[in-house]
């Protein structure tokens, strides 16, 4: 899909963390009211809104928009796993790209320390354990497989896992914030939790919130005239598709032509390609995705990811840069917020506001999320 005529005009976001002393409200209220005065604006000026999120109740996204006002606009619930939060702000901008609306709020919210308190499994008949073993059963799988078919060590995770520790170090709204420069030997010291995965290739827990105001182009320039302009300028989402052999490989994230497929959509859709791209932020709750997801974006040949984890090529000051804000690894995945924390960090990238974070020169960045069940979104921004 194609977006025009469509800008970013606010972002806020709570830190991500263990927020056991504030409730969901709480977390919302505070990145909708930071988005709002980033744009400028009342909740008044917003014509519709989406809410990210993934274990509340069905009406919690109602309850908590009334935090900000009772003003009768309409108010969507959206729910797609991980990807949650980047696909609320797909419809945010949808909504404005159609002329359904002036301004369009996208919010997302989660508090993963209840449910890691706590909680069910994936269905009945299931143990609860299998909520949390799932994931990372899955993705070491992935990175064996790697390893087997490709001579991936483990120190190729380990480096990307630190990588995206020491962008986080500086970021304040970051969960994981290291005191010193973390190595890749510290990376495999840590405790395992699936083969070859160690704690520090994984994400946290985390609890947090985060927040997109949208609106036409010409109406960000009238509010902000002082102001880099960050656009929207396309976003894909896809399923997986069946092909002849297709194995259903589980309900966490299909097949791994499915982040291909959807990022040349978003591309096409954007008349750019991957050396067009200036930063990346891409779904790492596990390192060894990251890994996959350089080749699968389209940022260097089959085979050749290692390479560029070798050159440094991927962090900070390297030609591509991804997760420059610490990625899900470090800044942390509490779900429903997460694509949202992505666009938080490629506003300030593309506005010049990331302090030692900062790529030199931003102009275009990519924000991609899977999701369990079998989704993908990726979406391009883009400066003026």
């Amino acid at each position: 899909m194609k977006l025009d005529d469509v800008a970013v005009i606010g972002v806020g976001m709570t830190p991500f963390g263990q927020h056991r002393d504030r409730t969901q409200t709480e977390l919302a209220r505070s990145a909708g009211l930071e988005a709002l005065d980033d744009a400028g604006i009342g909740f008044d000026r917003v014509g519709e809104a989406f809410v990210g999120y993934m274990q509340a109740s069905p009406m919690t996204g109602i309850k908590i928009m009334k935090e900000f006002g009772l003003t009768g606009l309409p108010v969507t619930h959206v729910e797609n796993a991980s990807a949650t939060g980047l696909i609320a702000f797909r419809e945010a901008a949808s909504a404005v790209a159609s002329g359904r609306a002036d301004v369009a709020m996208a919010l997302g919210f989660e508090k993963m320390t209840d449910l890691a308190s706590g909680g069910g499994g994936r269905g009945s008949g299931r143990d609860q354990i299998d909520s949390p073993i799932l994931p990372a059963a899955y993705f070491a799988l992935w990175a064996m497989r790697r390893m087997h078919e490709r001579g991936t060590r483990p120190e190729h995770f380990a480096r990307i896992a630190a990588k995206n520790w020491n962008h986080g170090a500086p970021n304040p709204r970051c969960h994981r914030r290291a005191d010193h420069e973390i190595t890749v030997d510290e990376v495999l010291a840590a405790p395992m939790v699936a083969e070859p995965l160690t704690a520090m290739m994984a994400c946290p827990v985390s609890d947090g919130a985060a927040c997109a105001i949208l609106a036409r182009a010409d109406l960000a320039r009238e509010l902000q005239p002082g102001r880099p302009l960050v656009r929207a300028l396309s976003s894909a989402l896809q399923t997986e598709t069946y092909s002849p052999g297709h194995t259903f490989v589980g309900p966490v994230v299909g097949p791994a032509t499915m982040t291909r497929d959807t990022a040349l959509e978003a591309y096409e859709a954007a008349g750019l390609g991957p050396d067009d791209v200036d930063l990346a932020l891409v779904h790492d709750a596990f390192s060894n995705e990251e890994l996959e997801y350089y080749e699968l974006l389209g940022f260097c040949a089959e085979g050749a990811a290692e390479k560029l984890v070798e050159e440094g090529q991927t962090s900070l000051g390297g030609r591509i840069p991804f997760n420059t804000d610490g990625g899900l690894v470090a800044r942390g995945h509490p779900g429903g917020p997460t694509g949202l924390a992505q666009i938080f960090e490629i506003t300030q990238q593309l506005r010049g506001e990331a302090g030692p974070r900062q790529v030199e020169g931003a102009r275009i960045a990519l924000a991609h999320l899977v999701g369990g069940g079998s989704v993908c979104t990726v979406n391009l921004l883009g400066r003026d």
